[in-house]
């Protein structure tokens, strides 16, 4: 059985942060690879405008091709409407039947999970991967984690994840302001923005 990490987003664009993040899961986590999932539409950014569908799956693929363990899956873009992360897992799972999958997210995202839609369904039936950075909301996360496990049965694995102070909305910002954004994305995804004419 193979253990497959799944990391969602809008990837709008996709940086470095998101790459370190996949990193530490695949390595701590014991993971055999990733899976990075641009949302068609994130329930939570319904009113925000973003890149297409092509230039976001675009610069995905020329971020990981350097990874051979990291993947680019369309499966939230192809199904549209609203990218809800239990009914992705769920499509996953018929895809991947023999392999165990776990969701990655952030400390942030993880405490404010019980807002999404399904979150008991999403919680009591999938595995989690929580990036964390030691120091920060260290109580909170441990015993929201520890609830869960009693509540739900959720597993959980917190990991420690070398966080990087990086934004898209804070790329998209440089960009149009013709800032340099070469520290903050892979090289090719600088290339790509610049080519397409992203951002301005």
């Amino acid at each position: 059985m193979k253990n497959i990490g799944v990391l969602g987003g809008s990837f709008d664009p996709v940086h470095l942060g998101h790459i370190s993040l996949a990193k530490d899961a695949l390595i701590q986590g014991k993971l055999d690879s990733v899976i990075f999932m641009p949302a068609y539409r994130q329930p939570f950014k319904l009113n925000k405008r973003q890149s297409s569908d092509k230039d976001r799956l675009a610069m995905l693929r020329e971020a990981l091709s350097l990874y051979p363990t990291f993947e680019v899956s369309d499966w939230e873009i192809q199904h549209k409407g609203i990218s809800y992360t239990y009914l992705t897992l769920r499509g996953l799972k018929e895809i991947h039947p023999e392999s165990r999958l776990f969701f990655i997210t952030g400390t942030d995202t993880f405490l404010k999970i019980h807002f999404w839609k399904n979150a008991k369904e999403l919680l009591r039936e999938n595995s989690f991967i929580v990036g964390h950075r030691p120091g920060y909301r260290d109580q909170e996360l441990l015993i929201r984690a520890e609830e869960l496990r009693n509540e739900l049965g959720t597993d959980i694995q917190v990991i420690s994840n070398t966080r990087l102070d990086i934004s898209s909305t804070g790329i998209r910002t440089r960009v149009s302001r013709g800032q340099s954004i070469s520290d903050l994305v892979p090289e090719g995804v600088e290339r790509y923005i610049a080519e397409h004419g992203l951002y301005l």
